[in-house]
């Protein structure tokens, strides 16, 4: 037999078996790469969805409050709050704050610093309504001043949502301005400054 021809017929086999382990192992790592992305996109897309659903319901608790802050502000001009008003008040309140302190693990820095804003004049405007309520207020502060800051919330508002907008890919870096809620001109003749009309707290 020709060493040769042996020689030659085992690189063959040699070249045949490293050729198709080389493939195999191509193949895995090719398998391995699809695998990894379609784990990667799995967790961008449950991502997308845990703070779009976070960011819908900050938005409505934020909003809620807002509107419970507003509806007790009218409450105190025309009566005295009962348990019922203040249970209204300390209900949403409460639901916001457990939305918020979701959204704070949740949402990123260019969400959290307009909501922070949002969070902060909420909190200011609901310290302001317990201190008129209470009989206790600090100076400058009266039903009007309680009624200009709560609907100065409104815009901060806007500007927290339009950031989850872009958060989410829902609008782009100019993107269209929604509306804010309310008619400041109302507002300001339903609360009238001292000595203009109003109803003394």
């Amino acid at each position: 037999m020709d060493v040769g021809a042996v020689l030659i017929a085992v690189a063959g086999v040699a070249g045949t078996l490293g050729g198709a382990l080389l493939t195999q192992r191509g193949a895995e790592k090719a398998k391995r790469r699809e695998l990894e992305m379609a784990q990667a996109l799995q967790e961008a897309r449950e991502s997308r969805e845990l703070r779009r659903r976070c960011y819908s319901e900050l938005h409505r608790d934020a909003r809620q409050f807002c509107t419970a802050l507003s509806r007790h502000l009218y409450v105190m001009r025309d009566r005295t709050p009962g348990d019922e008003d203040i249970q209204a008040l300390e209900s949403a309140k409460g639901t916001y704050r457990d939305c918020w302190s979701e959204a704070l693990m949740i949402a990123p820095d260019g969400v959290v610093a307009p909501a922070q804003e949002v969070n902060r004049a909420l909190n200011q405007v609901y310290g302001h309504v317990k201190r008129l309520e209470q009989g206790n207020p600090r100076p400058g502060e009266d039903l009007h001043a309680a009624a200009v800051a709560q609907h100065g919330i409104w815009s901060l508002v806007a500007d927290m949502r339009d950031a989850m907008r872009r958060d989410l890919g829902v609008t782009g870096e100019a993107g269209v301005r929604l509306r804010t809620s309310g008619d400041v001109d109302a507002l300001l003749r339903d609360f009238e400054e001292p000595g203009h009309g109003s109803r003394p707290v």
